[in-house]
């Protein structure tokens, strides 16, 4: 298939994060796009603004006509089920249906692709990294899995020659890509309703990376089994942060190189998860050749991703930061950072689980990982893409959990709790739809 020759680009599932970021690189390159969603979100209200148009009722009539012709490109969704009206309707008629990982695949055959691969830290990583590329002007066009707080987008750049893409390992999407220099920053086990044990995620990670022909442009956090240059902090690696130190609220570190030594970097997200992505960013920039010192500027200049480690307050009083962490080790990633910011405060967690699935395979690591805050609210679980299973229920999950001063609370009532629970430092916790609930706490709170 050959992009040039597409005219139109229509989503079913605009809204999601990564269905977006194609929509408005599809935009921006002169193609008319449209297309469908569930239902309203900011990001579909955002994608409006910008002249896409968008229905939210799974009705053919409202495809526009204009649509019905051969040089059409369908890009569908996982999460769409495949009952879906419009998706059929495209496929009985012989259109060109692709998923998103697909058409990723097409973009990035033709250019030099970055891939960030791992199971936590691939939209912070690739985040970095497009910054990194973009100002140190690379022609770049970065697609990503948040909005980052720099560009107000998930979208970095319009660049033809150069892409960053995260690869994402759900349903075994990151192998349509085609990667020049890579980096798996984790391979913790997930998304088991699609490979059913670690042994076969494992697997997958390994088909990924030999992807990479040249193993010198292929990053490896230190300890996964994968054969690649290794990074980490305050370890022994190929590519080493050490003498970490925390000045105005913000990292300051060294790093070393197999080439260089590179002194008093400067990087403002907390926790030792994101040094350990800034650092995976910028072995891959410094290897594509981008000069130490564009680097360094850049580092020091991204503002972060809204929903990863996210100040919504921020004073002497009171703090409240939202984060997208869905897995047991992403939110011990928020403990360990909150921790290290707020040692001498009460912290108060507001989770809500995500998936049916992933909270019954991970159930024992969710409640260990939540008991160690100091006050726990649950919310009940987000199905997404899943129907309920038997016995499944925050409620279950709230009982494998040992911090005594822990509550299932209602969507309605989560307001109330929050403020009557009296914590100084409060945290959002989770992948669904908790998101849209923030601008209502941070107005309430203030």
């Amino acid at each position: 298939m050959n992009l040039n020759q597409i005219h139109n680009v229509y989503f079913i599932g605009i809204g999601g994060i990564g269905m977006s970021a194609l929509a408005r690189y599809f935009k921006n390159i002169g193609k008319n796009v449209c297309g469908y969603d569930k239902t309203p979100t900011m990001l579909t209200d955002e994608l409006m603004a910008d002249g896409i148009d968008i229905h939210f009722e799974d009705a053919i009539d409202l495809i526009p006509k204009d649509y019905y012709v051969e040089n059409t490109l369908v890009v569908v969704t996982p999460a769409v089920p495949i009952t879906h009206s419009e998706w059929n309707y495209f496929i009985e008629r012989q259109y060109l249906v692709k998923k998103r990982a697909a058409v990723l695949g097409l973009i990035t055959k033709d250019t030099f692709c970055f891939a960030v691969a791992g199971t936590h830290g691939k939209t912070t990583t690739s985040s970095i990294l497009g910054h990194i590329l973009y100002e140190s002007g690379a022609d770049v066009t970065a697609f990503l899995g948040g909005i980052v707080e720099n560009y107000n987008s998930n979208l970095i750049g319009s660049g033809k020659t150069v892409t960053v893409v995260e690869a994402d390992e759900f349903d075994r999407s990151f192998l349509h890509l085609h990667p020049d220099i890579a980096c798996v920053t984790s391979m913790d086990a997930d998304h088991l309703d699609i490979y059913g044990d670690s042994a076969s995620i494992e697997a997958s990670f390994r088909e990924f990376a030999d992807k990479t022909q040249d193993k010198n442009q292929l990053f490896v956090a230190k300890g996964l089994p994968l054969d690649g240059m290794t990074v980490a902090v305050n370890e022994d690696a190929q590519y080493k942060a050490f003498n970490v130190r925390i000045q105005n609220s913000q990292y300051v570190f060294d790093v070393q190189t197999p080439t260089e030594t590179i002194k008093d970097l400067q990087f403002g997200l907390p926790g030792k998860h994101n040094l350990t992505n800034a650092l995976m960013a910028l072995a891959m920039a410094r290897t594509f050749g981008t000069p130490t010192d564009s680097i360094a500027k850049a580092l020091v200049t991204f503002k972060g991703i809204k929903r990863r480690f996210s100040y919504q307050i921020k004073t002497d009083d009171l703090v409240y930061i939202d984060d997208y962490a869905h897995h047991p080790t992403e939110i011990n990633a928020v403990h360990q950072a909150v921790s290290e910011l707020y040692p001498d405060k009460e912290v108060l967690a507001i989770f809500q689980p995500h998936l049916f699935s992933r909270t019954k395979d991970f159930a024992d690591d969710f409640a260990k990982s939540l008991s160690v805050f100091d006050q726990v609210i649950l919310l009940d679980i987000y199905p997404a893409r899943e129907l309920p299973m038997e016995g499944i229920t925050s409620q279950w999950l709230l009982g494998k959990m040992t911090n005594p001063n822990r509550k299932l609370v209602g969507k309605n009532d989560l307001i109330s709790e929050i403020k009557n629970s009296g914590k100084k430092v409060i945290v959002t916790i989770g992948a669904g739809d908790i998101g849209e609930m923030v601008n209502d706490i941070k107005k309430a709170l203030l």
